[in-house]
């Protein structure tokens, strides 16, 4: 950068590269989950549970950095599909459980070539978008680990 004013070029913005990369990512997804019958919140969603469900809505929202009452529409829509299923947690009706149909489960399998779908898309292996994942790292507040693309 030549000069202070170079601060504030709106291409100098490490906000303005991530808002940008975010919209064109969910954009990369489209065509690679629309068979699947998902959207890029909804393929999060089922990514979560896929690791580990039951899950509570709030855990999940927790997982996924997302307001319940954001998620809860994303829910009910996987529920009218068939892929997951809502139900009070018997010991303690506050609860609201989330659980994979056996639709849900079998979904995975088909998802299983995203990954190499995206990495297909972008040009990049495993590797290198790993090492993006984890130099976003300290703007989203998330741990680093294997490359999933997600």
């Amino acid at each position: 950068m030549d000069s202070p004013d170079d601060l504030l070029r709106l291409d100098n913005q490490v906000c303005f590269a991530i808002v940008t990369a975010a919209r064109n990512v969910v954009a990369i997804y489209r065509p690679v989950l629309e068979p699947l019958g998902l959207t890029h919140p909804q393929y999060l969603v089922m990514l979560a549970l896929w690791e580990r469900a039951p899950r509570s809505l709030g855990e999940l929202a927790e997982e996924l950095a997302m307001e319940p009452a954001t998620l809860s529409p994303l829910i009910k829509r996987l529920e009218s599909q068939g892929r997951v299923q809502r139900a009070r947690r018997p010991a303690d009706e506050r609860v609201l459980e989330i659980t994979l149909t056996p639709e849900g489960r079998a979904l995975r399998t088909d998802a299983l070539q995203v990954p190499q779908k995206i990495m297909d898309a972008v040009g990049a292996d495993a590797e290198a978008l790993g090492h993006l994942r984890d130099a976003l790292a300290p703007f989203s507040g998330r741990r680093t680990g294997t490359y999933a693309a997600s």
